[in-house]
């Protein structure tokens, strides 16, 4: 079997993860730049701002923001025909609700892209990858403020119109479905800029937050669309597939529940309306959220094109199992086993014995 000539084989990083050069550029902090590192037995760390004595390792990452054409090169030499990024939004708007971009953040992408380019590696580009400015996070509340909607969509008109004949691919938000772990409060800050332990109801904030995303996501198709037609806008969901532990009724049943969570912002985003579990649920749990009438209209209009996903592992779920997933981060939940009918190596023995860190938070 050949892949077909047009196929876009790549790799794939996030800014925060990799860029650097958030000390000595213009670029704002953002979610991501009050986050310490994190190992084995040591607690990641979200700090109310930047600690001198803590250490953030995405602060430097690997130099890419200074040294991008050796690595492009590199990749070039790798056979690469594609290359998954991020946009900081920081960069582009350092506080997240400045009235203009800041050229310096959007003058970097330009030359990043060009230097991909003139390789023939087309950017597959993530607008929002767990990169909200800290200051929407901080005096806004992130995506539980309504506000946030248009401070995104400034965002990502000033790129779609910056790189409308550079960058064909597009994705809205990396990961969007991964707060459904609301216990966690790495997810909330990350996808949302959101504490949702500081709420009443945990996952009712959670859902709140999501509804203005999936309405900033919407909105962002729709703009990016105008701006220009052949634009591709997708999507970009954590694939983690749950098997149920047993033929139990309640095994199975508890499965089909849990990938309704998984998929949950994936159909709302490919279908343009809520589906009817998701209703039902809210009513269940009384939920009272701010979903207008525009708001029901703009997802209908902003279907995405297709569906971006990262597929990690595969999840087995026992009904009978009951345990804290206040630290987890590997996409299992409260129910999770290992699966006995699959070999476990070395590398997924840390999955599955829960050896990820945990996430601290300090106000």
């Amino acid at each position: 079997m050949a892949l077909d000539k047009d196929f876009l084989w790549g790799g794939a990083l996030a800014a925060h993860q990799f860029e650097g050069g958030v000390l000595d550029t213009s670029k704002g902090y953002s979610v991501a730049d009050v986050m310490t590192a994190g190992a084995h037995g040591v607690p990641r760390v979200i700090t109310d701002q930047i600690d001198p004595d803590k250490y953030y390792p995405n602060h430097v990452g690997i130099d890419f923001y200074h040294r991008y054409k050796e690595d492009v090169a590199m990749m070039a030499d790798m056979g690469f025909k594609c290359f998954r990024t991020s946009i900081a939004w920081s960069r582009i708007f350092p506080n997240g609700d400045e009235a203009e971009p800041n050229e310096e953040g959007l003058q970097f992408y330009d030359d990043l892209f060009d230097e991909l380019l003139s390789y023939g590696i087309e950017p597959v580009i993530t607008l929002s990858h767990f990169e909200m400015p800290y200051h929407l996070a901080k005096e806004y509340g992130g995506f539980m403020n309504r506000k946030t909607i248009d401070f995104f969509l400034n965002f990502a008109e000033a790129c779609f119109k910056r790189y409308k004949n550079k960058v064909k691919y597009w994705m809205t938000f990396n990961e969007i479905n991964n707060q459904m772990n609301f216990k966690n409060d790495i997810f909330g800050w990350t996808n949302s800029g959101a504490h949702f332990g500081n709420y009443e109801n945990p996952e009712e904030a959670m859902y709140q937050c999501g509804h203005y995303e999936l309405v900033a996501s919407a909105k962002a198709v729709a703009l990016g669309h105008s701006i220009n037609p052949d634009f591709q806008i997708g999507n970009m969901i954590a694939m983690v597939p749950i098997y149920p532990f047993s033929c139990r009724p309640s095994d199975m049943v508890l499965a089909q529940q849990q990938m309704h969570d998984r998929w949950f912002f994936c159909d709302v985003q490919v279908r343009g309306h809520y589906p009817r579990y998701a209703l039902k649920n809210f009513e269940r749990k009384n939920f009272n959220l701010d979903i207008t009438e525009q708001d029901i209209e703009d997802l209908k209009n902003g279907t995405v094109d297709y569906i971006g996903f990262s597929y990690y592992m595969t999840n087995t779920v026992d009904s009978t199992v009951h345990r804290d997933t206040s630290t987890v981060t590997d996409g299992s939940s409260e129910h999770s086993v290992a699966n006995p009918f699959i070999e476990v190596s070395d590398v997924s023995s840390l999955y599955l014995t829960g050896l990820n860190p945990p996430v601290t938070v300090v106000r």
